[in-house]
């Protein structure tokens, strides 16, 4: 089977982990602008990172046969120094209209602070004027109420659910998020979020309609090959293949390609890697000899 991972912060992450990607069946990521771990403190921080996540990260997954997208987006923990916010906000523009960019995220609420309602509703507007999808972040605390909130403001904003996926769900707010008819993703990252074991069991009370895997992994202790074993265990499970391929790869592609900006014919077909390949000067190569890489087409899930 084929995976996508619609939630990875591959910035974060090493070349080996892009080889066990694609070794392990995943063809496309969408990598979130997100919070670094350290806040930032200037706009042209901002800039930079988003640069490399319309640039040189989406070169270097095509690398390893895996095709990048991004989100573009002010991150609610950072939406709290309102003078650096304004600052990026002015920025947003810049970036969302560029190749790849498959939605505006991630956003929503952390601390769900006065501040971070002004952003996120600002950045709602900006989704709504680009025609962009939404990935909507809850927060970690107090996530049911922040979850109900964030669909209120969407829909005093008018945003039709098909075009938002809210992300970090768990069996707390699993059933509010799909009866109010959004994408519900659900992020496998050890120890916290939720386990794969947890996830089987969600598919199975749920189903597969509107639901999204994926791994988020990042900085911090997590998985990048979270969708793929979770995939693997729900097949132990007795889950269907088709509901599989449905929440580890066909759901985020049909909520995602509403950008436009995401088809499957960008990774299906047979493709050769030359790793000697410029970006701006620059190769993956650092004195390595250069191989080309065949990676086979056609996806079959």
């Amino acid at each position: 089977m084929y995976f996508i991972d619609p939630h990875i912060h591959m910035v974060s992450r090493t070349t080996n982990d892009y080889q066990a990607m694609r070794a392990a069946g995943i063809v496309a990521v969408i990598e979130p602008a997100f919070w670094l771990g350290q806040a930032r403190t200037e706009a042209s921080s901002f800039k930079d990172y988003f640069s490399t996540l319309v640039g040189w990260e989406r070169f270097r997954a095509s690398q390893f046969g895996i095709k990048h997208y991004c989100t573009i987006g002010l991150n609610s923990k950072e939406a709290n120094n309102e003078a650096l916010a304004e600052k990026v906000m002015e920025l947003l523009p810049l970036f969302a209209a560029k190749e790849g960019v498959v939605a505006i995220g991630e956003i929503g609420y952390d601390d769900q602070t006065p501040a971070e309602d002004k952003y996120f509703r600002l950045q709602i507007e900006l989704a709504l004027k680009f025609h962009l999808p939404i990935m909507v972040h809850t927060p970690h605390r107090d996530k049911k109420n922040g979850t109900i909130r964030s669909m209120n403001v969407l829909k005093e904003h008018g945003v039709s659910p098909n075009m938002v996926v809210i992300d970090h769900n768990n069996e707390e707010t699993a059933k509010c998020v799909l009866d109010n008819g959004y994408w519900a993703a659900f992020t496998i990252y050890p120890n916290t979020k939720m386990g794969n074991e947890r996830m089987a069991d969600v598919v199975k009370q749920y189903g597969s309609e509107r639901i999204i895997v994926d791994s988020s992994a990042d900085w911090g202790v997590s998985d990048p090959l979270s969708v793929p074993k979770t995939a693997a265990l729900m097949l132990e499970k007795g889950i269907s293949r088709e509901d599989v391929h449905l929440t580890c790869y066909q759901n985020a592609l049909t909520a995602y390609s509403q950008s436009g900006q995401m088809n499957e014919s960008d990774w299906s077909n047979e493709m050769t890697i030359q790793q000697d390949s410029l970006f701006e000067g620059n190769s993956i190569l650092r004195g390595q000899e250069s191989q080309d890489i065949t990676f086979n087409n056609i996806i079959k899930n």
